[in-house]
C-alpha cells in the first residue's frame, strides 16, 4: 500500500484513480471542480485543496485535459512539492509540452515519466488500457507496479518521456484517418441504398477486423456519437499536435490539410461539435465540405 497523488478527475482520470483505490492504495485527489473529488472521497480517497498537496506524495499522477491545462496546473509553485518524488503524466500533450514539464520537475530534483494511454474510460475501469511509457529506466521501474493496475500491456518507449507523447499523437492521427475512411466509404454505399450497418459488418468481418474499425464503424453506422468518449475538439487538438510534430521533424503529411478541414467543419456545426470525434464522419455524409477543383474535374471526367 502506497500514498499517491492524482490530479485530474475527468472520466479517464477518475477511472484510473478508482483502480488505485481498488488496489488498496492511499489516494489523494485534486480536480478543478469539486464534484468528481467528492465522488472519489465517497469511495475512500482523500481530497486535496491544491495541486501542491496532491504532488507532495512520493508518487503522483496527472490526467489533465490537454497541454495548456497540464502546464497551468503543474506550475513551478506546485511542482516544488514533488522534490525527491516521481510524477507520471498520463495526458495527451505535445512533445514540446512534455519537455517543458520534464524541466520543471528536474529543477526541483523530482523525476518525470510520460505514460499516455490507448483506450476509453470503460477500458480503464477494467484495467485493460495500453499504456505508452517513457522515462529513465529506474523511474519507470518504480512506477510500473501502479501502471500495471491500469494496463493490459505496457509499451516501453525509451528514456525520453516526450517520445511516448509523440507515439500517442501518431496513434490518434491514425484513428482519425480510419474515422474519415469509414465515413467516406459509408457515404459511397449509402448513396447506392446499402445499409451502413451491413457494410460495416462486411468491413469488420473480412479485411478490417481491428478495434478501431469495429468500434468506430459501428458508431458511424448507427450515428451513435452521444455520449462522447473523446470529443471532436480533442480530435482537432491531436491534428494540431500532429502538425506540430511534423513541423519539428520536417515530415510532410499529405492528408493533414484535408483531415483538418473536416474537423474544422465539424466544429462549426453545433450539433456535431459536442459529440464523439467519430461524428467527424458526418461531414462527408452530409456533404458539408465543397469539392475541390481537382475533385470536380475528376468527377466530370
Amino acid at each position: 500500500m502506497a500514498s499517491v497523488g492524482f490530479l485530474g478527475l475527468g472520466s479517464m482520470g477518475a477511472a484510473l484513480a478508482r483502480r488505485l483505490l481498488g488496489a488498496g492504495h492511499d489516494v489523494h485527489v485534486w480536480n478543478r471542480s469539486r464534484g468528481p473529488v467528492d465522488d472519489l472521497v465517497a469511495v475512500g480517497a482523500v481530497a486535496c485543496a491544491t495541486p501542491r498537496e496532491a504532488l507532495a506524495h512520493p508518487v503522483s499522477f496527472s490526467m489533465l485535459a490537454d497541454g495548456p491545462a497540464a502546464l497551468a496546473v503543474l506550475d513551478a509553485e506546485s511542482v516544488a512539492s514533488t522534490t525527491g518524488g516521481v510524477h507520471v503524466n498520463m495526458a495527451s500533450i505535445s512533445p514540446a509540452e512534455a519537455g517543458e514539464l520534464q524541466r520543471r520537475f528536474a529543477a526541483v530534483d523530482a523525476r518525470y515519466v510520460a505514460a499516455p494511454v490507448l483506450g476509453r474510460p470503460t477500458v480503464a475501469a477494467e484495467g485493460k488500457l495500453n499504456v505508452l511509457v517513457a522515462g529513465a529506466p529506474g523511474d519507470v521501474a518504480e512506477v510500473e507496479p501502479f501502471l500495471q493496475l491500469f494496463a493490459a500491456r505496457l509499451w516501453p518507449l525509451g528514456a525520453e518521456p516526450s517520445t511516448a507523447n509523440a507515439v500517442k499523437i501518431a496513434v490518434n492521427y491514425d484513428i482519425i484517418h480510419a474515422i474519415q475512411a469509414i465515413g467516406e466509404s459509408v457515404a459511397l454505399v449509402e448513396a447506392r441504398g446499402v445499409d451502413p450497418g451491413l457494410f460495416v459488418e462486411i468491413l469488420t468481418s473480412t479485411l478490417f477486423g481491428g478495434v478501431v474499425y469495429s468500434g468506430y464503424g459501428g458508431m458511424i453506422a448507427r450515428q451513435a456519437y452521444d455520449p462522447p468518449g473523446f470529443d471532436v475538439a480533442l480530435g482537432y487538438k491531436d491534428l494540431r499536435l500532429s502538425a506540430e510534430i511534423a513541423g519539428e521533424t520536417g515530415t510532410h503529411l499529405p492528408t493533414l490539410a484535408a483531415l483538418t478541414a473536416v474537423f474544422e467543419r465539424a466544429l462549426a456545426e453545433p450539433d456535431l461539435a459536442r459529440l464523439d470525434w467519430g461524428a467527424a464522419a458526418e461531414v462527408t455524409r452530409r456533404g458539408l465540405l465543397p469539392a475541390s477543383d481537382d475533385e470536380r474535374e475528376e468527377g466530370a471526367a
